[in-house]
């Protein structure tokens, strides 16, 4: 195994988010900006305007920063493409993640660091030796299995195939979440059903949907019991996280930059513990159990290795949306902090609140904060339990900010 540090990468979808994935102990963050990037449909994209913020956050907690632009790029892209990555060159993002050759080429022209996205397919050393006059670091397409990345990053070690940086190529790999039933997520079912491209990253999931069969010559319809049949379990790699790292992969990406902040931390902090446990030698069956319990709690539709150990077909989810062990329920919002005496008052706007519930706080600066109500208090007095609808002071063990929202966490 490599002996230099495995970089976790995270996503962000938010500052909320991201701000999760730096309490979660990642090395990097990467999140889109605009409409240039695969998750362009999501809601939680930040804009130009918030590069600045986002560098000064990210230089602050040592993390890498990276843009993703890999879409597939049409002529009227091209100027906003050059412009994101000129300003993300002025406020000192660490890279763009792309896979069109005209970001690429851009890009890398601007003094830009380029990581090559899963998009391009990259499958082979002799393609790994294509794109290193452009990259230093590159994701392998996800279909690979782990002897054909150790293969890749022992080609590498043994041919010093080195980027623009003058320092060898650094192989990334997917390590979790959601997988798409196409080849390295170059899907074209949503643009022939709604004109809406996956590629250019407005994706409906269509997919994700359960289907019926009709035997056209009798008219009789069938619905697949059990299994949405283009829809793929997440992926999880933390049973075989030590073959993974074995493989001699430099940076393990976690995906989901449209899922919630407590999916980010938990996740992160996970994978954070694996790695440790393997490098420290400490990696064993009864962490791997518990750590699978950690990442149930959160959005997932069931687990399967993907192709690393050699499997030929996908595992199908069997259900639509999450198969999470828990979830929350909007409680309110932060109105106070009282610093002295570490409690935060909040607006109970829904739901009762009661004392022993497992609270959520999630905000764009506070990140996610996870705690027991031990101690609640109305109008100057302990209690039990608080309706919604009124004001009421909670232990807290960090900071909150007016207008953080509140949950709370039961079984889903």
């Amino acid at each position: 195994m490599k002996k230099r540090r495995v970089e976790l990468m995270a996503p962000a979808g938010n500052f909320e988010s991201m701000m999760a994935a730096i309490q979660g102990g990642a090395d990097a963050v990467y999140f889109g900006i605009e409409q240039l990037n695969m998750r362009a449909r999501a809601t939680m994209n930040f804009t130009l305007e918030d590069l600045a913020d986002i560098s000064k956050l990210c230089q602050k907690h040592q993390v890498k920063s990276y843009i993703t632009l890999n879409t597939i790029l049409y002529d009227h892209d091209l100027s906003l493409m050059k412009r994101i990555v000129e300003e993300a060159l002025e406020h000192g993002i660490s890279a763009v993640i792309a896979s069109d050759q005209a970001v690429i080429n851009y890009a890398h022209s601007k003094g830009m660091p380029v990581h090559i996205s899963t998009q391009t397919n990259i499958s082979n050393i002799e393609t790994v030796k294509f794109y290193a006059h452009f990259a230093d670091v590159m994701v392998l397409a996800r279909e690979l299995s782990l002897m054909q990345v150790k293969d890749i990053t022992r080609a590498i070690e043994r041919e010093q195939i080195k980027g623009p940086s003058g320092e060898l190529i650094r192989i990334e790999v997917f390590a979790h979440g959601a997988l798409c039933m196409a080849i390295s997520g170059k899907c074209y079912l949503s643009l022939h059903t709604h004109n809406s491209s996956a590629n250019r990253g407005v994706c409906i999931q269509n997919c994700r949907r359960q289907y019926e069969v009709k035997d056209r010559d009798e008219g009789f319809e069938y619905q697949i019991e059990n299994e949405y049949i283009m829809s793929p379990k997440d992926l999880n790699t933390l049973p075989f996280i030590d073959k993974l790292l074995d493989a001699g992969v430099d940076v393990l990406k976690i995906e989901g930059r449209a899922r919630a902040p407590e999916y980010v931390k938990t996740v992160t902090a996970t994978y954070r513990a694996a790695i440790n446990a393997v490098q420290q030698g400490t990696f064993n069956q009864e962490k791997v159990d518990h750590w699978m319990n950690e990442v149930e709690k959160v959005y997932n539709r069931g687990f399967w290795g993907g192709y690393y150990l050699g499997k030929k077909l996908g595992e199908w989810s069997d259900t639509y949306g999450s198969k999470a062990t828990t979830k929350k329920i909007y409680l309110g919002r932060g109105v106070h902090y009282f610093s002295k005496i570490k409690v935060g008052e909040f607006k109970i706007e829904s739901h009762q609140l009661k004392k022993g519930d497992q609270l959520l706080v999630t905000g764009p600066t506070t990140g996610v904060l996870e705690f027991t109500a031990e101690e609640i208090q109305l109008d100057n007095k302990e209690v039990d339990s608080v309706p919604r609808g009124v004001h009421c002071s909670i232990k807290v063990p960090e900071k909150i900010r007016a207008s953080d929202k509140l949950y709370k966490i039961v079984e889903a």
